[in-house]
């Protein structure tokens, strides 16, 4: 389980497997890429992130506030190839991003403003480590109609590691046998998928492709056996 104290201690270089030279962003890309983000911030009120994957369950900054919301305009998707963390170069498996068009719903986590470059430097640890994302701040609606401006992490589509086709035939075998120092592939999916249908956000093809991997691993299991 990826924690805030391994976070800390990690070297990007090593901590979430063997990433490729080419690929892999300094500390002072890292730092660079914050500061142009931050330096778009559109006014000073609160820093919110929106979580649409593994930060909905497992979010390891600390947030002032956690509030059920949507953002209008992007879609999630497995787009982006995983080589680290839940999957290797040699049996890459499937990332969640997020895509133009539809709606996603998901958590909005409000940061507190004497700690914010603290606990935004270790989220760009977490997400940024190929830099594979756009950092955008998008309008998203709570739960309780507020509007506010949050952080989002939105695919790069012109990274090395992005992949067009996300239909779930593709993607379904890659995702069931995909795995890496941070665990399997699959257990993302289904954790992510159990934290939807627990806050009442079932995401159909999210829930769809969940089955199909299951399908996948039990026939693969009896082939085994």
């Amino acid at each position: 389980m990826l924690t805030r104290e391994f976070l800390l201690k990690a070297d990007c270089k090593t901590a979430f497997g063997e990433i490729e030279e080419s690929l892999l962003w300094t500390c002072e890309q890292r730092a660079a890429s914050l500061a142009a983000t931050l330096a778009c911030r559109p006014d000073n009120s609160p820093v919110w992130i929106f979580g649409y994957g593994s930060l909905m369950w497992n979010p390891v900054f600390e947030a002032e506030e956690v509030a059920a919301a949507t953002l209008h305009g992007w879609h999630r998707a497995f787009c982006l190839r995983l080589t680290v963390g839940r999957g290797t170069a040699q049996q890459p498996g499937r990332m969640l991003a997020l895509k133009e068009g539809g709606i996603t719903s998901g958590l909005a986590f409000r940061l507190p403003d004497d700690r914010l470059h603290e606990e935004l430097e270790l989220l760009w640890k977490r997400e940024m480590v190929t830099g594979c994302y756009l950092p955008s701040w998008r309008e998203l609606t709570l739960k309780d109609g507020r509007r506010v401006t949050a952080l989002v992490f939105i695919m790069d589509p012109r990274h090395p590691l992005y992949e067009a086709d996300t239909c779930s035939k593709t993607i379904a075998p890659l995702i069931a046998h995909a795995s890496g120092p941070l665990g399997t592939n699959a257990q993302y999916l289904f954790s992510l998928a159990q934290e939807l249908h627990q806050r009442g956000m079932e995401d159909t093809a999210l829930s769809d492709l969940a089955r199909q991997v299951r399908e996948l691993q039990v026939s693969h299991h009896s082939l085994q056996g």
